[in-house]
């Protein structure tokens, strides 16, 4: 049975970035993204460059119905070393709750993409990794789940949902060979986050990948690399009270730059 480690989110920012360093490592990768085109393209690239061989599953997270039987079918008869859960999705600026735009839709759309996504796809792939008493499942959190932020709520909630999920889950498969690690960027130059150019807090995503993948085995939570985990640690300096009335204040801030942007337009 050949071995993938399985990406989802796979053609942009961290997912790409992930998948990208797992087939320099000379491993099988199996993309999973809602972008046929996309899809494609990155799988060429990858095979081409690392000759690994590469799967492509098309799937759109946002959508329950079939998403995860048409998963089930297209990993049939491999056997999974590693899952990366990332695909994710976050506000287009940050927003007091009932303002969000298309509110309901976004409340769905979150909830499918940032939770039931990792939940499902751990479903699918555990029972596999425990009869070999061995495997890797990285989810994906943010930063924003480290504390409750203001005007990010639902992100920032589905986020900490990330985080309980993945380190309770740890506790519970880690004497079994599993190791689940809850990875908890704060900024990285990503299409999501707007960052075009990537700094020393705000790092490239192949940057920061290579460090976070440096930490699975020792950290089940992290930062994932040394800038993040530096702001990490001088936020847990803080009362819970003041990291929230300092994300509140930059939240606002930033809320207020997008809109005059878009007056402006």
């Amino acid at each position: 049975m050949p071995m993938f480690r399985v990406v989802t989110g796979s053609t942009d920012g961290i997912g790409k970035a992930y998948t990208e360093e797992l087939a320099r490592r000379g491993m099988k990768v199996a993309l999973i993204s809602r972008s046929k085109e996309k899809l494609d393209r990155v799988a060429g690239e990858i095979k081409e460059k690392y000759k690994v061989e590469t799967k492509v599953i098309v799937a759109d997270f946002a959508e329950r119905e079939d998403t995860y039987s048409r998963i089930k079918a297209g990993l049939e008869g491999l056997e999974i070393g590693v899952l990366v859960n990332n695909v994710g999705t976050s506000y287009v600026y940050p927003e007091y709750f009932l303002d969000v735009p298309d509110l309901d839709k976004t409340i769905d759309k979150m909830v499918n993409i940032n939770i039931m996504s990792v939940c499902k796809m751990t479903r699918l792939v555990l029972p596999s990794m425990l009869e070999r008493s061995k495997g890797v499942i990285l989810n994906i959190a943010s930063a924003a789940g480290m504390y409750p932020t203001p005007l990010l709520t639902l992100y920032s909630a589905t986020k900490a949902f990330v985080d309980y999920f993945s380190r309770s889950l740890h506790a519970e498969y880690k004497s079994k060979g599993i190791i689940v690690q809850s990875v908890l960027p704060y900024y990285v130059a990503t299409k999501m986050s707007r960052i075009r150019k990537p700094t020393f807090s705000k790092p490239s995503p192949e940057t920061y990948v290579r460090a976070a993948l440096g930490t699975v085995g020792l950290q089940s939570q992290t930062n994932g690399c040394l800038p993040h985990a530096l702001i990490g640690w001088v936020f847990s300096l803080l009362p819970t009270p003041a990291a929230v009335h300092l994300l509140m204040k930059v939240n606002k801030q930033t809320r207020a730059h997008y809109l005059k942007k878009m007056k402006e337009k």
